[in-house]
């Protein structure tokens, strides 16, 4: 009996993950500071202008370039995640893994306990995992414990 998982390029990032993701991220038209010690963000969660430089306080955005900013991201993003997954996922599992890897750095979450035991076929221990990724500095955020708990269900309802 197929698991329903298929090879992971053939998947991307659903419509509805999208969605979800821009509203876990919020939008700020003027680039703002998150949560206190963080850096400035604009639009849809983003961290870098255009050009590749960090936002700066004052900065200020469009729907429109920060959705196709956030697409591109989201391309890059993919692009990473392919390299190192190498097992077959359900659409829901990419799209989990997706919007953590979109909020923590494709680096990161490529060189992560999760993607070792993802993997090695671990499915429950690599969902699990995500929970783990809710802190700022060292301290639980209630925002990140939220996404993550999201995310933890989407990835273990889909198998």
């Amino acid at each position: 009996m197929k698991s329903g998982r298929v090879a992971i390029a053939g998947l991307s990032l659903s419509a509805a993950a999208l969605i979800g993701l821009w509203g876990r991220e919020g939008w700020t038209e003027r680039a703002v500071i998150p949560v206190p010690g963080d850096v400035p963000t604009i639009g849809p969660g983003l961290t870098q202008r255009a050009d590749g430089t960090p936002v700066q306080l004052g900065d200020r955005i469009t729907p429109l370039d920060g959705a196709r900013r956030s697409l591109a991201h989201i391309q890059r993003d993919e692009a990473g995640l392919k390299r190192c997954v190498t097992v077959e996922l359900h659409q829901a599992e990419y799209d989990a893994y997706l919007s953590l890897a979109y909020n923590i750095g494709v680096a990161a979450f490529c060189s992560s306990t999760l993607v070792k035991r993802l993997n090695a076929g671990d499915y429950a221990g690599a969902c699990a995992e995500i929970l783990r990724w809710d802190k700022f500095r060292g301290q639980p955020l209630r925002g990140l414990t939220l996404r993550r708990q999201a995310e933890y269900r989407q990835c273990v309802d889909a198998g």
